[in-house]
């Protein structure tokens, strides 16, 4: 395709969608730079001057996606239930980004972008359990966040793999299922 084709003010981004909406779609396997490349009308190496490689595309994902997950937690603040609530919703709102951010095969985890947004989704999940009033979570905070971090990623994946009853309302199900394992104040 002709140069002239390109239109986009940020290939980075376009590329970054287009490569959320084919994981979600199909998974990692099998996307290359040269498919986004097509999609996006450029040249195969347009995509190598933003990621390099296929570990570097998948870094950049996670990496957007930790950030889109931070954003989320901290619009829930101060409340557990809520941050809760906000974790799964962008898990489901965002499968491309939520499947890449946990394949430790795909990714560079010594990314300094990477772990600055893993370091900021992490201070905002255990702000939401720091809010919580039971003893046990106030006794042992460590516990309590990988606690409470299971639930909602275990809960996002039974959900995004259909390994539970689709035809519920997820977010009314999170909420349920988290206020009987912890009190919130």
């Amino acid at each position: 395709m002709a140069r002239t084709s390109y239109h986009h003010g940020d290939l980075k981004a376009v590329i970054l969608a287009q490569a959320a909406a084919l994981v979600a779609e199909r998974g990692a396997d099998g996307i290359s730079l040269r498919e986004l490349a097509r999609a996006a009308g450029v040249s195969h190496a347009a995509p190598a001057h933003h990621f390099t490689d296929r570990r570097g595309l998948f870094t950049a994902l996670a990496a957007e996606g930790w950030r889109l997950l931070a954003a989320a937690l901290k619009d829930a603040r101060p409340d557990f239930i809520d941050a809760a609530l906000a974790y799964v919703r962008f898990a489901i709102d965002h499968p491309g980004h939520y499947a890449v951010m946990f394949d430790r095969s795909l990714i560079n985890r010594e990314d300094p972008e990477l772990i600055a947004a893993v370091g900021a989704a992490g201070s905002e999940l255990a702000q939401g359990v720091g809010t919580l009033d039971d003893a046990r979570a106030t006794k042992d905070p460590q516990a309590a966040a990988l606690a409470a971090w299971s639930l909602v990623h275990g809960f996002s994946l039974l959900w995004l793999n259909k390994a539970i009853d689709n035809d519920t309302d997820p977010i009314a199900t999170v909420h349920r299922v988290a206020g009987m394992l912890f009190k919130s104040e």
